[in-house]
């Protein structure tokens, strides 16, 4: 059920999440699928509702840095990041205090907790009324095409209380930096570029290792249903082709002017629109590795990945 953003649905969405159930909520990044984080079942619940493996952790949405620092370990680097960046896309990775009262299984086992400030006034709004950390992977099915519409989110839930904060501003995950070591490492490209994290903290390194330390690092996620070819000239008969830059043949593309913020806007809604069965696959042409391009490769290659049993 998708509602206006009203403070009658305000209201009714605490009650929800008081009572240990899920909404769907806008964030500038993409939907989220919400629940309490202090709540064991609450959390099992997006676990059990999107099917995702226990041991892919989730995000935690928050409102305030103060009420992030009753849970992790805040040092320096934290709070200049914070100061800079958030609310936005940049979810910071951070050991885990002892004290905390999010539910370890969150943290998918691990010692760190991933946290964030949304920068969205629907998404800010609830955290405010609500006073607590809510736990919010992206609202579908695990491995699936991310929503950036409240429609996208009732495809995958149709009985889901949705708080409709219209279509996402950047359409790509937060990019996700670990400052459990001493030199940062960004675990997940994505809304806040490495050179931007740099020029606050300093030297920042690529996570290279098959370990997962974050949401979205399985090697398949964010897949359509139909095989994705990535880097192509032009598509293969049956194909759907998903252009990048001037082209006079395509059936969606995600920038003509090849402009790489508009493309990662238009991602994951141009995925779903060509998930179709009158195509036999989604034929993506190439994006450059550069800035937001980064992100983007990203996510396509997880997409086009073989699927995660």
């Amino acid at each position: 059920m998708i509602v206006s953003p009203t403070p009658k649905a305000l209201e009714e969405a605490l009650q929800f999440l008081h009572a240990g159930d899920l909404i769907g909520l806008p964030t500038e990044t993409v939907y989220g699928l919400a629940a309490d984080a202090t709540q064991d079942l609450a959390v099992a619940k997006i676990f059990e509702q999107k099917n995702r493996p226990s041991l892919n952790p989730l995000i935690i949405h928050g409102a305030t840095q103060t009420i992030f620092q009753e849970h992790v370990e805040w040092d320096e680097r934290a709070q200049l990041l914070a100061n800079t960046f958030w609310p936005g896309p940049l979810t910071l990775v951070l050991p885990r205090k002892l004290t905390s009262s999010i539910s370890l299984l969150a943290s998918a086992g691990l010692e760190t907790l991933a946290i964030r400030i949304p920068h969205h006034p629907v998404a800010l709004d609830l955290l405010k009324k609500f006073g607590k950390p809510l736990a919010a992977p992206s609202a579908n099915r695990s491995g699936k095409v991310s929503p950036t519409t409240a429609e996208h989110v009732a495809e995958d839930f149709p009985n889901l209380f949705i708080l409709n904060g219209g279509a996402t501003t950047i359409g790509l995950e937060s990019t996700i930096l670990d400052l459990t070591s001493t030199i940062p490492f960004i675990l997940r490209p994505g809304g806040i570029l490495r050179e931007e994290l740099e020029a606050v903290i300093g030297p920042i390194q690529m996570h290279d290792s098959d370990t997962i330390k974050a949401p979205g690092m399985m090697k398949s996620h964010y897949a359509p249903h139909l095989p994705l070819r990535l880097n192509a000239l032009g598509p293969q008969p049956g194909e759907a082709f998903l252009a990048f830059g001037p082209t006079a043949q395509s059936d969606l593309n995600l920038s003509i002017t090849g402009e790489l913020q508009e493309a990662a806007a238009n991602l994951f809604k141009m995925l779903r629109l060509l998930d179709q069965m009158e195509f036999t696959g989604i034929a993506v042409a190439s994006i450059p590795m550069q800035g937001l391009g980064l992100a983007l490769n990203d996510r396509l290659q997880r997409a086009a990945a073989p699927r995660d049993l």
